[in-house]
């Protein structure tokens, strides 16, 4: 909903000051669909040529993060640590029972509770194969967060690829408009014999090329890659605080001092207050003795 606002502001920002400044809008819908083929079929065009089709996609849906927001919400920070607060405390008790769990989440019962973790693969595997890792003796806590942070690391570049994408097409927008300009001189030029009101309007909408290249870039493109990037900076939380859950757990720290220290490291918007966490917790623990 903010992203509509914003793009709101600023149609009505630039078009209604040029309107009340006198400006004559007429000149810019005239050229406004030739200009946007040429400047916006050239800017897909080479997004299409720099991407092969997982970039694509993976671009396009990165789109709806600017007017979606982060994936994850303050509940759901919650609910990870009351799920990894089950599954340590299982680790513990009876690592027998704990295999049943991290081998087939789609069916634990643990895992079920949780649905929207249980959806995002990626936040499964980094808990799955932790706990996995620690069941093999694999429990140096210093190696295992070197191989958590690398796995977060790389999944959190790939992530980036949209912002880059959006970015590169944002820097390259302002130069097609500079071409469509030029194409309209070219048209200009061969009309000189035109009178000057004639010319005038050619020479206008030869220019709406140079204003488009520029709107789209600094008004649209760049900031759709700025808001992608914070999105995704403000999710990648999500995953590091599963890091720092288990690396605490792999140094032996009690269940509910795990997901403390978990707690503390999320940040302060999404982060749950010490007694709704323990009212949770209060909850699991009746769910598991049940």
């Amino acid at each position: 909903m903010i992203g509509i606002v914003g793009i709101v502001i600023v149609f009505i920002m630039v078009f209604g000051g040029y309107v009340i400044a006198g400006g004559k809008i007429g000149i810019i819908l005239h050229s406004l669909p030739y200009e946007m083929m040429m400047i916006a079929g050239a800017a897909i065009g080479a997004f299409v040529i720099s991407n092969d089709k997982h970039g694509i996609t993976h671009t396009l849906k990165a789109v709806g993060k600017v007017f979606k927001g982060p994936h994850w919400r303050p509940q759901d920070y919650q609910d990870l640590l009351c799920l990894m607060f089950q599954l340590i405390r299982i680790a513990r008790q009876n690592p027998v029972e704990l295999d049943a769990h991290i081998e087939d989440p789609g069916a634990s019962s643990i895992f079920g509770a949780y649905p929207r973790i249980l959806a995002d693969g990626e936040a499964v595997a980094l808990i799955c194969d932790t706990l996995r890792s620690a069941s093999m003796n694999y429990d140096d806590p210093h190696q295992v967060e070197e191989v958590l942070g690398k796995r977060i690391e790389a999944n959190y570049q790939e992530s980036l690829h949209a912002a880059h994408t959006l970015q590169s097409i944002a820097d390259g927008l302002p130069a097609l408009g500079i071409v469509a300009a030029v194409l309209g001189v070219i048209k200009t030029m061969a009309a000189i014999d035109q009178p000057p009101e004639i010319l005038g309007k050619m020479i206008g909408g030869a220019l709406v090329g140079t204003f488009l290249g520029v709107f789209l870039a600094y008004g649209f493109v760049g900031p759709f890659a700025s808001r992608v990037k914070g999105v995704i900076d403000e999710d990648q939380h999500f995953y590091n605080l599963i890091r720092e859950v288990m690396v605490a757990a792999l140094h032996q720290h009690a269940p509910n001092i795990c997901v403390e220290v978990g707690r503390q490291n999320a940040p302060a918007g999404v982060r749950p207050s010490y007694n709704a966490l323990e009212e949770a917790l209060r909850a699991s623990k009746a769910s598991l003795a049940a």
